[in-house]
């Protein structure tokens, strides 16, 4: 068995209107989904992706109004990345963020590859990194006027766990989810091991995990802009009993097998205490709506539209 890279990222936005702006405005992402949090169906659940909704191209959110603010710390995933595809992208990027009063860092090379590290209104840690197209394929860009399509964002790159003890989660995604690990690039914060970086898939930035030993922070208190959890594709519909049961044998207390209707989902947490996913690629988003009408109403699955009234009701209006 072998996972095929990152799904998706789910974070929680407390302003989502404002968080549909940068997304698709901004970043030139679609919204692909307007759903509910099945878990709790008064919050909307927003999925950003690639013109089709690929796996491994979608950065979700939960609307929760009142979150608070996100005071960074370990047992978190701290970076997402996004991919694009050369370095005269990160040049386009730079200015438009400027333009727009986007905070933005200088562009710095990580782990041989150039990025350009951003944040939103909410404080998400964000980041764009350049990917050479050598490993896990692009994905199709969402057409602005205002972006062309080779400066587009293709998909998610690297996501950043910070933890204050590496070895138990370097241990787990190597023999338990079977991540090879490549090498290292220096922390930014003096005094702390290189980030250690692992690979899965094809390979290349949409298939790795990056691994940052903090031991000077303290564990992190989310809220508005913090990541809430990440998930790694499972291709083959075949594996998708024989991962949960895997799972359980290495030990891991799992969720069961979850029907999200998109996707098929089985979740636990690594040994720092990092929600994780394990999503299959099936069947995808376009399985109760047309393609080209995606994201444009509230999309409830099968076993919540009996209660599409009383759920309705209970969801703010949404001025988008």
């Amino acid at each position: 068995m072998r996972l095929e890279g990152i799904h998706h990222v789910s974070a929680i936005t407390a302003d989502a209107e404002r968080n549909f702006n940068f997304f698709t405005r901004v970043l030139g992402m679609r919204l692909v989904k307007k759903t509910v949090n099945q878990d709790s169906t008064s919050s909307y659940h927003l999925f950003y992706a690639d013109a089709v909704g690929t796996p491994g191209t979608d950065m979700t959110y939960f609307d929760i109004p009142m979150a608070g603010k996100t005071y960074p710390g370990v047992s978190s995933i701290s970076n997402t990345a996004f991919r694009v595809m050369s370095e005269e992208a990160l040049d386009f990027w730079k200015q438009r963020f400027a333009t727009l009063g986007i905070e933005h860092d200088a562009v710095e090379e990580r782990f041989g590859r150039k990025t350009l590290a951003f944040r939103d209104q909410e404080g998400s840690r964000l980041m764009l990194v350049v990917d050479d197209g050598k490993g896990i394929p692009y994905g199709i860009p969402w057409g602005r006027d205002d972006i062309p399509e080779q400066y587009a964002i293709v998909g998610l790159g690297p996501v950043t766990l910070t933890v204050r003890r590496a070895e138990a989660t370097v241990d787990m995604l190597t023999t338990v989810l079977h991540f090879n690990e490549i090498g290292s690039y220096p922390s930014n914060v003096a005094g702390m091991p290189n980030i250690r970086v692992f690979s899965t898939g094809e390979g290349g930035p949409a298939g790795e995990v990056h691994v940052e030993t903090r031991t000077d922070l303290p564990m992190e208190r989310p809220g508005r802009g913090s990541v809430h959890h990440v998930a790694f594709r499972i291709k083959s519909m075949d594996d998708y009993d024989r991962w949960d049961n895997w799972l359980r044998s290495r030990g891991f207390m799992t969720s069961g097998l979850v029907d999200r209707y998109y996707f098929k989902s089985i979740y636990f947490r690594e040994p720092n205490g990092i929600l994780f996913e394990l999503a299959t690629d099936e069947p995808g988003f376009a399985t109760d709506e047309p393609l080209e009408s995606l994201g444009e109403t509230l999309a409830l699955p099968p076993f919540l539209e009996s209660r599409r009234e009383q759920i309705e009701g209970s969801l703010r209006p949404l001025d988008f």
